[in-house]
């Protein structure tokens, strides 16, 4: 309980300081005063007209990735499975980039249908890929779905980028995007993804508990009076809900969904009771701390929350692997 308050007291700094910085700094109490309506002015201006909806974006997406990261993990019983190594992500990218080149959609709050059904599409297939065998087993074999997974984002992905290569416009329209950004993304933007996070998030806690058991492989978890096909479809659907809408609004950022979970097992163990809920808070400050980096690195220009995360999470993948090697 003491370091999830923690995490939530380091969350409410790095939502400070993303009201704060940028390539024009705002100080504190100039911070406060915009938010309780009290400052005017351009610093006012800078706080509450772009950088208080860019940190909600970045709240919210941060956990849905955070807990989807969890909850992927948890039915897979695979510990580098992610909405990002499970292909996911870049299924509802491809969805979003044919559907930009195809019905010449120009604002993501349009993206979001085609960002589910990529998703679901995806999600669907690497689960199909991590069958330990195709007569009727319902257990995953983790390997499988591993190296599924991989190969099933990398086909999408270079899918995503033949398609881009047909249209210049379409290029154009969907670079940025795809680079992972909460640059410029308001409440117009994520108000209407809130319903399907949010539905995501309701059924993630919903399986938390069943997700113990499904540690213990299925065979056991039946034994134990959990219904596995129910419990392992609720939380598909929950990742796919919650990675869908996360990307509709910021684009495929990488390896927060991966990231979060393991630092939240460092601290509070395995129990998908306390890790949820942990991710809820790890993702975020995963998210919005890769986004105040990005703001001050370069300063004044800005790298990518989507870049910085890449960046930063390369090497935990890298040691995470070696970690399962061993």
């Amino acid at each position: 309980m003491l370091l999830l308050l923690a995490g939530v007291c380091g969350l409410v700094v790095c939502a400070a300081l993303s009201l704060a910085l940028g390539a024009r700094a705002v100080s504190l109490p100039s911070v406060l005063d915009a938010l309780f309506g009290i400052g005017h002015g351009p610093d006012a201006a800078v706080v509450t007209g772009l950088r208080l909806p860019r940190t909600a974006v970045g709240l919210v997406v941060g956990a849905a990735l955070g807990v989807a990261g969890a909850v992927a993990q948890g039915i897979t019983r695979n510990p580098l499975a992610s909405p990002t190594t499970l292909g996911v992500n870049a299924g509802a990218g491809l969805a979003v980039v044919t559907a930009i080149y195809v019905l010449h959609l120009t604002r993501p709050v349009e993206y979001v249908w085609f960002a589910c059904a990529g998703a679901a599409l995806a999600a669907l297939a690497a689960l199909s890929m991590g069958r330990g065998s195709w007569g009727g087993r319902s257990d995953l074999d983790p390997v499988r779905l591993a190296l599924g997974g991989t190969v099933l984002a990398a086909v999408l992905t270079s899918w995503t980028s033949a398609v881009m290569l047909l249209d210049q416009r379409t290029l154009d329209e969907a670079r940025f995007w795809l680079a992972g950004s909460i640059e410029g993304r308001g409440f117009d933007v994520l108000l209407p993804m809130l319903p399907f996070i949010g539905t995501g998030l309701v059924l993630a806690f919903a399986v938390s508990p069943a997700l113990n058991a499904l540690a213990l492989g299925d065979e056991t978890a039946q034994a134990l009076g959990v219904p596995v096909a129910r419990v392992r479809t609720a939380g598909a659907v929950a990742v796919v809900l919650l990675a869908a809408g996360a990307v509709a609004v910021a684009g495929p950022v990488s390896f927060v969904g991966l990231a979060a979970p393991h630092l939240v097992r460092l601290g509070l163990g395995a129990d998908h009771r306390r890790l949820v809920p942990g991710c809820l808070v790890a993702g975020p400050l995963l998210l919005l701390g890769a986004d105040v980096l990005g703001r001050v690195v370069i300063r004044p220009s800005e790298l990518e929350v989507g870049i910085v995360t890449a960046f930063l999470g390369s090497p935990l993948l890298a040691l995470l692997a070696r970690k399962a090697a061993r």
